[in-house]
């Protein structure tokens, strides 16, 4: 089946099939018959599964080729991230025609988003804290609008974004077209669909975390160091066939480290976490997107606007809290039919969590598997070359704007560490301790936390004293 099959108009299509989307997913051939009828929709759907063509390309359509000018449709989204993904999205979709789509959302200046209002954008997709609070200055009128959609809703009420929802659907015209999307239905969200929605169709989407999930991920538990991670996350950055990466951690500060300590060893890696601001995270975002850096280091929040389909790996530094985190995590590779990998570390601290985890999802693997940098089936179970060090071969420094070498503050997303002499020493010239160039063997490395091989972002004599003295598993420096 095509998206032609599904009665949307060719100047649509075409412009899906430049960018190689061809064929619906379940979900949109569920939904967008019913939407571009006028029906109102309950979609029970997770980011991912393709929901955004299914309620985009019907009010799209809706509007017609040419539409006057005024707001007419609005997407309400909880995030800065998934606003900005679901706009590009849309943007996409109207490609050929008249169509104008404005995103609307806090951490950016007033001035851009309202001039493109003032130009008469006819699709706005916003967060609620800026939508109301723009249509309280007037300067957004939601009288005329005649779509409406609420993405992602149990995310809305997880944010306390609910009252907020209910006034912007209040001061919306009672006559309109009405969709609602979310992963579960809590009674809240219920009550809301009964509130402002007519007679609704509730569909319930595939979900590629159920069923799916254990034939197109592969799952791996590892026991491991904290202070051999960063060793064991070099060398699975190097396994055959991995492409776009992403890295979970639990606090923003491990993610700062992170990005600095694989952008040292030679990897193209970007952060984006709530220490950022928005440019800052938009901007690695799209270095992410475009394959510019093919490595996203991020945190739960930060990361709920990732909907990119071609990641092949995911790595949990730390294992997530509860089994539905770790599906969302883990569900953001092996989409559209495609594989992945998804691998966790657990520390010997949160080996309760894995069991709770274990037992909620049915891995079946009560014990992760210790593992070190070292280990054999490392390499085997992820496909690593035999060859594999902790550090790229090819590192050279890169030039920044300033003319200064280094390739730190390209992978801080523009940010300074406060160490930028000791970040140049690095590049040109290595500590004396750090083994070079092709040292890093496979059985040889610092691979039980104690040897002088590793390298974790710290100063370098200050970890390797702490380093002696302490024995392998006792304390952490991750942060």
């Amino acid at each position: 089946m095509t998206f032609a099959d599904l009665n949307i108009d060719a100047d649509i299509v075409e412009a899906l099939a430049s960018k190689g989307i061809v064929e619906p997913f379940p979900i949109q051939e569920q939904t967008i018959p019913l939407a571009l009828g006028g029906q109102d929709i309950i979609g029970q759907a997770k980011t991912g599964t393709g929901k955004t063509f299914g309620f985009g390309l019907p009010i799209i359509q809706r509007l017609g080729t040419n539409p006057g000018p005024g707001v007419k449709v609005l997407v309400v989204v909880p995030t800065r991230e998934l606003c900005v993904q679901v706009a590009e999205d849309m943007e996409l979709a109207t490609s050929n025609r008249e169509t104008k789509v404005v995103s609307i959302y806090g951490g950016k200046s007033y001035e851009g988003q309202v001039e493109q209002l003032k130009a008469g954008a006819q699709i706005v997709v916003g967060t609620p804290g800026r939508l109301l609070d723009l249509a309280n200055q007037r300067l957004l009128s939601l009288s005329e609008i005649q779509e409406i959609v609420l993405d992602e809703a149990d995310k809305m009420l997880d944010l306390g974004f609910l009252a907020d929802i209910e006034k912007i659907f209040s001061q919306t015209p009672p006559k309109r077209h009405t969709m609602l999307f979310s992963a579960t239905m809590p009674g809240p969200i219920v009550a809301l669909a009964r509130r402002f929605m007519n007679s609704p169709i509730h569909i319930r989407a595939t979900d590629p975390d159920e069923g799916l999930t254990q034939a197109n991920i592969k799952h791996v538990i590892y026991r491991a160091h904290n202070m051999d991670k960063d060793e064991v996350i070099a060398r699975i950055l190097q396994a055959e066939g991995r492409g776009k990466t992403v890295i979970f951690t639990r606090t923003k500060r491990a993610a700062s480290r992170l990005v600095e300590e694989l952008t040292d060893r030679g990897f193209p890696a970007v952060a984006v976490h709530g220490d950022l601001n928005q440019e800052q995270r938009e901007r690695g975002m799209a270095q992410f997107k475009s394959g510019k850096k093919d490595i996203l280091i991020a945190t739960d929040v930060a990361a709920r606007g990732i909907d990119v389909d071609d990641v092949t790996h995911v790595i949990n530094h730390t294992i997530p809290d509860e089994d539905q985190t770790y599906l969302h995590r883990a569900g953001r590779t092996g989409r559209a039919g495609k594989t992945g990998t998804a691998v966790t570390f657990v520390d010997w601290e949160d080996l309760h969590k894995w069991s709770l985890i274990n037992k909620a999802l049915e891995f079946g693997q009560p014990e992760p598997t210790e593992t070190y940098s070292s280990s054999p089936h490392l390499y085997a179970d992820l496909n690593i070359p035999a060859d594999a060090k902790g550090r790229l071969k090819s590192t050279p420094p890169t030039k920044t704007a300033e003319g200064h070498t280094g390739r730190q503050r390209e992978g801080q997303g523009g940010q300074k560490s406060g160490g930028g002499d000791r970040n140049r020493r690095r590049t040109n010239n290595p500590p004396k301790h750090v083994s070079p160039e092709g040292s890093h063997g496979v059985a040889g490395g610092a691979h039980d936390g104690r040897g002088d091989e590793h390298h974790d972002g710290n100063n370098p004599s200050r970890t390797r004293n702490r380093t002696r003295r302490r024995g392998p598993g006792l304390g952490s420096t991750q942060g």
